[in-house]
């Protein structure tokens, strides 16, 4: 009878510290969970307020205030007015060269 209790009482130890052992890990990655929980809010806070910025940076406003005052550059005008262009040169075609007019004419 000495045997098996004894052989017992190790069951049962052996069985506590795998429970103590188990609960210990469980509690760990708990923590994990809620560290990484806490850290994923953080960042969502973060990719939002980023989001938000892009935003703004990215209006026509802010862009060509950047453009002027950065950039130097100014809105072109906004009509161009050509007094009396020149005609256009007509550039009659080389001897040798297939003339549709011609090639027409004489058929």
């Amino acid at each position: 009878m000495t045997k098996v209790n004894v052989l017992l009482l190790v069951a049962l130890l052996a069985s506590c510290l795998l429970l103590v052992k188990t609960s210990h890990e469980a509690r760990q990655l708990f923590t994990a969970v809620d560290r990484a929980e806490r850290e994923q809010k953080l960042l969502d806070a973060e990719y939002r307020r980023l989001d938000t910025e892009r935003q703004t940076q990215a209006t026509n406003q802010k862009v060509e205030r950047v453009a002027r005052v950065r950039l130097h550059m100014s809105a072109p005008p906004l009509t161009v007015y050509i007094d009396n262009p020149a005609p256009a040169a007509v550039v009659p075609n080389p001897p040798g060269l297939f003339n549709t007019r011609t090639a027409q004419a004489t058929r």
